[in-house]
Parts: C-alpha cells; structure tokens; sequence
C-alpha cells in the first residue's frame, strides 16, 4: 500500500466512537450516524442517558454503551478494546465531552481552571489518543472534535472555557500534521450557541438575548442536528481531502464584529 493510497475514502463498514453522547450534540450525532448505517460505541457519565440514546436509536442500530470518565485513560482504553472486541474497528471517532464553569478571572478558582481543561482539553486528547492508537496500524479513521466560536477570540468569564477551546484547536491541526500520512484525518468543528441547557443554563438571557443572537446574521441559535450535520459531513468519504480544519458554525457570527440586530450596520442607515 501507497502512502497515497492511505488517504483514499475509507470502506464500510464503519463504527462511530462517540464521548459525551448521552445528550446535546453528541446524541445528535449517535442518532445520524446510527440513521446511515453505522455501529455506535456510545460512552457518558449519564447511564440514564445513555439507556435513553439506546432506546432512540430503534431495535436494528448496532450499540455499546459505557459510563465513564473521558480523563480515566485506562477506562477509554478498556472501552475501545471493547468497542473493536464487540462492533468491529473504529472508523470515526467524535469526542463531544466537555463542559463550561464561568466566573470572572480574578475570582476563578484552580479547582474550576483545572475542572474545564481536564475534560474538554485533556479528556479529549485521551480519546484521541486511545482511539488513534487502534486507527494507526490500519491506515484509516477520521477524528472530529467539538471546539467553539469561543477558539475565535476571548469571552468574559471563560478564560478557563477560552483557553481549552483555544487549546483544542491546536491540538486539531497537530494531530493532523502528525497522523495524516498515516490515514487518519483530525478536524473541528466550531458551533456558535447551540440550543442546548449548557447555553440557557449556563450564560446569561441578557448575554444570548442582546449580545450572541443580536450579532448573529442568521438571528437564531444552531440546533444539535445542524452541527451533527458538519460533523458527519467531516468524518465522511465527501470530506476525503480535509484534515486539520476547524470548520465554523455559527449562523455568520464570526463574518463581521461591527454588526447588530443579524447583521444589520448603521452605516447603511445613515442620510
């Protein structure tokens, strides 16, 4: 085999590991995949939400499921061992596990600092990691990870948040520099507010109100099947050619900062 031909379109049939599935994003992405075809290895700290998926994906999907922590690297080995003793090899690999705990900087504790990049930075490179390490010797696979507009610039009170997404990135075009000419690709993508509870739970009606969906083109927040849409989009065989990309999802937010109420400019308004 050509180093080429590595890069070729993977064949069926494919297995979707999926971290942080058992709501949000992650379960938009089970449920699509597991619509095309695909075997799901479906792993959260939510054992209810995770029967949950099961059950959403009807009696024909192929799935695994196990509740555990993305930062034990020896429980994400043991389950990738499972997932290929149990479903056959991993072809794409969705690390959707994270979470967000604001505070102002100044007032930001280390335990929330540390809290935040262990599961969105460190928890992620492990399942990476572990899952790359099976991908490798077969010469194919494709990793997508969930970043953020937030890897765009700064927010107030998420420097911890900030600094992971940020982070992420990096790491998205190493891995993809360091595995591409081994088959693996490793992409991003990067949504705006998603209409999840960690978006009406965790930032202000004020903030999403009269800062996000003011200055977002498209005057809405995305849903979790329009970003699972980018995402399946980037682990198959159409996104082929594509590696180290973080791809944007933001309704056009990040199109223009001199802007408000979607998109709108004073200029234009002006006699």
């Amino acid at each position: 085999m050509t180093q080429h031909s590595l890069n070729q379109p993977q064949a069926l049939p494919r297995v979707a590991f999926v971290t942080g599935a058992a709501s949000g994003i992650g379960a938009a992405v089970c449920r699509l995949l597991a619509a095309q075809g695909v075997a799901i290895a479906a792993a959260d700290q939510n054992a209810a939400g995770l029967a949950a998926l099961h059950d959403s994906l009807g009696p024909d999907a192929r799935f695994l499921g196990a509740v555990l922590d993305v930062r034990d690297e020896a429980a994400q080995q043991a389950f990738v061992a499972e997932t290929e003793a149990t479903l056959g090899a991993i072809t794409d690999v969705v690390p959707c596990a994270g979470l967000a705990r604001s505070a102002p900087a100044e007032a930001m504790s280390a335990e929330q600092w540390d809290l935040v990049l262990d599961i969105n930075l460190r928890g992620t490179f492990l399942t990476c990691k572990a899952t790359a390490s099976a991908m490798l010797p077969r010469g194919r696979g494709s990793i997508v990870c969930l970043a953020s507009i937030t890897a765009r610039g700064g927010q107030p009170g998420r420097a911890n948040y900030a600094a992971s997404k940020w982070g992420l990135g990096g790491r998205v075009k190493s891995l993809a520099s360091e595995w591409g000419n081994r088959g693996v690709r490793v992409n991003a993508v990067a949504p705006n507010g998603v209409d999840t509870p960690m978006l009406t739970v965790g930032v202000p009606d004020h903030f999403r109100e009269d800062v996000m969906l003011d200055r977002t083109p498209l005057g809405r927040f995305a849903q979790v099947e329009e970003v699972a849409q980018g995402i399946a989009f980037l682990l198959s065989d159409a996104a082929s050619y594509v590696t180290g990309t973080v791809l944007d999802i933001d309704g056009g937010l990040t199109a223009g900062y001199l802007t408000h109420r979607h998109g709108a400019d004073y200029a234009l308004h002006q006699r």
